[in-house]
């Protein structure tokens, strides 16, 4: 049977120890997402590798009737203003008002903090389902960087999450999400909830589900979800949002209560028994650059470098400097790093045109303690539009648009300078700026784990460094003050409050 379904997408991961907001213009330009699409112009998102294009996907298979809303995300970042959360979602509220569908799915990332509200996801579904009452089923698909809180679950009918950092199964996600919709309506018997709360948040850079003991979790994940137990989730969580509900979040979907519950329980149990497990080691900047140089001496690959701590997709603003310092106090040769959020250096490089040299204080503006502007004389040996699409694995075949870029050479570095902030998650970013990243012996990735989709099929090593950004590595460093009293601050850490 052939139902109306009313979708809507609003995605933002929220660092409120970040120093830049979300505005109303960062969800208009999408900083690294598709640009802000409304009514039909949605369903073009079909063929992306995102939530709401596997949604669109399976239920145009089913033969379901969409009424597409709105689609919006921008770049992690501090709070979302008020003014941009209320238009956004006040559209969404208003459709729903509306009526003229039997169901509704939502595309929502589960992390998003506002400048007046702290559960942006919870707060949105509460108003839907206000509008809408109970009779209506609700799902949402959420990012697997979620902090999940109690409103979202009770205002949902079903939420699931990503199983994969990098998210290579954001489509995947949509259609699990567009399978239990379906069973919603087509009358089976009710989905019962069960979900638990772990005790302690967990480095970003340790939820990375192609290496242990993420991968492991994950897998154990999909073996308990079976029979009675249509649907599981286990969000990590984001560990940079100040607020009571923060942290790692495991719940399920299914017919039977007691087989719900126990999978839960199985699930967390096993969270507590590897706690240690899940802790990270980092390098410092100058450490990691000299075990580049050491392995990329006799490497057929490049060595990668995550500069984790400016990761844009965390709410940095991806343009500090500790990087470009060490690669170039330690002499390191045929490198690259990207990318530099700095539109005022890429018009310049546009404005002297290729082959000139300019003085430049490149980036460094992002307010860390360590961090300052990059000041040196530069070559410029590429430039373009920033138009490119995305081949790699995560976000396949969207297409986006950094504004002016500018390849800039310094010693034996090449850094890719961009107008529009993005995190270095497809190899097509270097490209863009003239960089063929195969080429490379090193590449600093401004990125935590996402970067690896598409480069570790190229990369000799991953290292992991730690140069001064503002989103903070590990948890335990960041000035929490409002986090739930004795949830432990890092793996195995020290409980917060104590």
């Amino acid at each position: 049977m052939a139902f109306k379904i009313l979708i809507a997408g609003f995605q933002h991961e929220t660092n409120t120890f970040a120093p830049s907001p979300a505005t109303y213009a960062s969800f208009v330009r999408g900083e690294g997402h598709p640009p802000m699409m409304r009514g039909e112009a949605v369903l073009a998102l079909r063929d992306v590798n995102l939530p709401i294009g596997g949604f669109i996907r399976a239920s145009e298979q089913h033969g379901h009737t969409l009424m597409p809303v709105i689609w919006t995300a921008a770049s992690p970042s501090a709070q979302v203003t008020e003014d941009a959360y209320e238009r956004i979602a006040g559209e969404i509220v208003a459709a729903a008002a509306a009526g003229g569908f039997d169901a509704i799915y939502l595309d929502l990332h589960g992390a998003m903090v506002a400048q007046h509200v702290d559960d942006g996801e919870g707060e949105l579904l509460a108003r839907i389902r206000t509008k809408v009452g109970a009779a209506v089923p609700v799902v949402a698909s959420l990012d697997l960087h979620a902090n999940v809180t109690e409103r979202m679950l009770a205002s949902a009918d079903a939420l699931v999450a990503y199983r994969t950092y990098p998210h290579v199964d954001m489509a995947d996600t949509g259609a699990r999400a567009e399978r239990l919709l379906a069973r919603l309506l087509a009358g089976h018997k009710p989905l019962v909830k069960a979900a638990r709360r772990l005790p302690f948040l967990i480095p970003i850079n340790g939820m990375c589900t192609l290496l242990e003991p993420a991968r492991s979790m994950y897998a154990e994940l999909g073996t308990q979800e079976e029979d009675a137990v249509v649907s599981l989730s286990f969000a990590p969580g984001f560990p940079a949002a100040d607020f009571p509900e923060c942290g790692p979040v495991i719940w399920g979907y299914g017919e039977d209560a007691a087989a719900v519950r126990h999978a839960v329980d199985t699930l967390h149990d096993r969270m507590l028994r590897d706690e240690s497990l899940w802790a990270v080691p980092f390098l410092s900047p100058d450490a990691a650059v000299a075990e580049a140089m050491r392995l990329s001496a006799t490497a057929q690959k490049p060595v990668v470098i995550a500069d984790t701590q400016d990761n844009p997709g965390a709410g940095a603003d991806s343009n500090t400097t500790g990087m470009l310092r060490a690669l170039l106090e330690n002499g390191a040769q045929d490198a690259a790093l990207g990318l530099i959020w700095d539109p005022e250096a890429a018009a310049q490089a546009h404005a002297v045109g290729l082959g000139a040299t300019l003085e430049l204080a490149l980036g460094g503006r992002s307010g860390t303690p360590g961090d300052t502007p990059f000041v040196g004389t530069f070559k410029v040996v590429a430039l373009s539009d920033g138009r490119c699409r995305y081949d790699g694995p995560m976000m396949h075949g969207m297409q986006v648009e950094l504004g002016p870029v500018a390849c800039l050479a310094i010693g034996g570095v090449r850094v890719a300078v961009s107008s529009t902030k993005a995190q270095m998650l497809d190899r097509n970013l270097y490209r863009v700026a003239g960089i063929e990243p195969e080429a490379m012996k090193i590449l600093v990735n401004k990125s935590s784990v996402h970067f690896r989709a598409d480069f570790e099929p190229i990369a000799h090593a991953v290292l992991v460094a730690k140069a001064p950004g503002p989103m903070t590595a590990d948890p335990a460093d960041l000035p929490w003050t409002r986090l739930t009293q004795g949830i432990r601050v890092r793996p195995m850490g020290k409980p917060f409050g104590a």
